[in-house]
């Protein structure tokens, strides 16, 4: 009994130190998410049909949900609560297999994505310089001065736009006026190309994450089965 309570008490306290810094995790990517929101409020997204859908944004959601999960792992290991210890590992399970499940769709639609991501940056290319879409104008303009490009597909996507007659002056290679000319590069194969470039670095970190919530449900199984069973020995 005395080993049972020697294990318990490790798994409880590698659970709390395991959380804890699963929290404060947490606490650094909803700070991230605040100073981006802060810094970065004009430039919001080059998609009409998900206007909320931003870095800021995101990454304040994905903090918020890494506080609330800490917080609960933390609490049900330290106060030994099976409840708390089975919702813990009831509500990560959701999100490993949500992540896997997303993973799955994008990869093996991706073709699809990328149909259906151009043709909505298109549609969000009818609202530059509207009144009310002052976030996504300055979206597309820092995008085409970064990248060095000019449109989705080409810059003659600017020229299916009824409400604007000369190109927007980010897709000038030089001053712009009187003559612009346009960057040669589609933006969206630009960012693609930038994403690819930078892909390796987010799936060690996407696998880096994966591991660690592996653990954290086996912490949290382990531990709930140590406290049935001590319960039940006490009974």
């Amino acid at each position: 009994m005395a080993g049972s309570h020697r294990c318990l008490g490790c798994l409880k306290y590698l659970m709390f130190i395991f959380n804890l810094v699963f929290w404060l995790g947490g606490c650094g990517l909803f700070g991230v998410g605040v100073w981006l929101a802060v810094t970065q409020a004009p430039f919001a997204t080059l998609s009409s049909s998900f206007p909320s859908v931003s870095a800021a944004n995101l990454i304040l959601v994905a903090g918020g949900v890494t506080m609330v999960i800490g917080f609960i792992g933390c609490l049900g290991g330290v106060k030994e609560h099976r409840c708390l210890l089975m919702s813990f590992f009831v509500i990560l399970l959701l999100i490993v297999l949500t992540e896997v499940i997303v993973g799955g769709v994008l990869y093996f639609y991706r073709k699809q994505f990328d149909r259906n991501a151009e043709e909505d940056l298109k549609k969000g290319m009818h609202f530059y310089n509207k009144k009310g879409n002052e976030g996504l104008s300055v979206a597309w303009d820092t995008v085409q001065e970064k990248f060095k490009c000019c449109g989705v597909s080409n810059s003659s996507d600017w020229n299916e736009i009824p409400d604007i007659s000369e190109f927007p002056r980010s897709c000038c290679s030089g001053t712009g006026r009187p003559v612009c000319k346009t960057w040669d590069t589609p933006c969206y194969k630009q960012v693609k190309d930038w994403l690819h470039e930078h892909i390796h670095s987010v799936l060690v970190f996407g696998i880096a994450i994966g591991i660690v919530q592996v653990f954290a449900l086996g912490f949290s199984l382990l531990l709930y089965c140590q406290i049935r069973r001590a319960e039940k020995y006490l009974n």
